[in-house]
């Protein structure tokens, strides 16, 4: 598949960039697609697994339309994996931005319902979202998430998440659990201690740490409530 054949039937025919971006990253899926691979690449399975409501059909349609759009990219993981994995190109990473705001101004909606299922990466993605900088300092502490067989290493750096997945081997506290079972934790509705209390996350290491690292983040306002 040629980009030509992409972009010569329009969605729209304006020439706008806010369009153009539409026509890469406006089809189901898509954005959703990027998302999951900021995080570094990641094998066909792997990316259906971040997002179970799409079909294999479908999944490898999008992938082919975003590589030859220039997005993403397939590349083979070094020995002994000698796999294929997708990840994004240089210009694809550099959506991430957008992808950052699309989702904390998406969040202000009373809409936004938080039991619906997300992935791992959505999960870290999150926290560089929500950070409160401001209620960082002195913080200096590698934070582990393991989520099924998905692993991440979380620190803060000059007011911001550095995020390595699989690095937690070092890390001065590793909480487990799904990901929906974070959002209360970290989010201000209930607290680390008591969400371990309740069997729903565990934690390794420094608990204290792990409970100062969980005030860091907020949801932002929802509309009408400012």
């Amino acid at each position: 598949m040629k980009l030509e054949k992409i972009t010569t039937k329009r969605w729209y025919g304006d020439a706008c960039g806010t369009a153009l971006a539409l026509e890469f990253l406006g089809e189901r899926w898509a954005l959703l697609i990027v998302r999951e691979l900021l995080l570094g690449p990641r094998r066909f399975g792997e990316i259906r697994d971040g997002l179970p409501g799409v079909s294999a059909n479908v999944l490898t349609q999008r992938l082919q339309t975003l590589e030859a759009a220039g997005i993403l990219t397939r590349e083979s993981a070094p020995p002994p994996a000698n796999i294929q994995v997708y990840a994004l190109t240089p210009w694809g990473r550099e959506a991430e931005p957008i992808v950052m705001a699309l989702g904390r101004w998406a969040l202000r909606s009373p809409a936004h319902d938080p039991s619906l299922p997300f992935s791992p990466v959505s999960l870290m993605l999150a926290l560089r979202m929500m950070l409160l900088p401001e209620r960082t300092h002195g913080f200096d502490a590698t934070i582990g998430f393991r989520m099924g067989t998905d692993t991440y290493g979380a620190r803060i750096v000059d007011g911001t998440v550095l995020i390595e997945r699989g690095m937690i081997d070092h890390a001065n506290a590793v909480l487990s659990g799904e990901p929906n079972a974070f959002l209360p934790a970290l989010f201000g509705t209930t607290p680390l201690p008591d969400m371990v209390a309740q069997g729903r996350l565990a934690v390794s290491g420094d608990v204290a740490l792990a409970a100062r690292f969980c005030t860091f983040f907020e949801l932002p306002p929802k509309i009408g409530c400012n």
